[in-house]
């Protein structure tokens, strides 16, 4: 149940992350006096994926090894930045699916 839940939160605070991120690409939304709000979703979702990935080699389950890629994405985005807008999406939507596949092994 703890696993389901630490994967869940970090798949969460991925999705909420890029969904903030798309809507501010689209315009639909300005941050710009606000930007810190991407920069905190981004933080929450670093440590709760590190989070579930530690918990999930704790107790052996196949999740953490879903997980673990998903690393490299966050790590890029840190070290590329966000332009140009392009490389910077490219490397959000990169860790979706290691977050999709953590998520059905932690709940199959």
């Amino acid at each position: 149940m703890l696993l389901r839940t630490l994967v869940t939160a970090a798949a969460g605070a991925y999705a909420a992350n890029c969904a903030l991120g798309a809507a501010v690409a689209l315009r639909w939304i300005d941050t710009s006096t606000f930007r810190w709000v991407h920069h905190g979703l981004y933080t929450v979702t670093v440590t709760t994926t590190a989070v579930a990935v530690l918990a999930c080699t704790a107790r052996r389950s196949p999740a953490a090894v879903a997980l673990v890629p998903a690393a490299v994405p966050l790590v890029l985005l840190q070290r590329h930045g966000a332009r140009p807008l392009n490389r910077h999406t490219h490397d959000a939507l990169a860790a979706a699916p290691y977050y999709a596949a953590a998520l059905l092994l932690a709940w199959r």
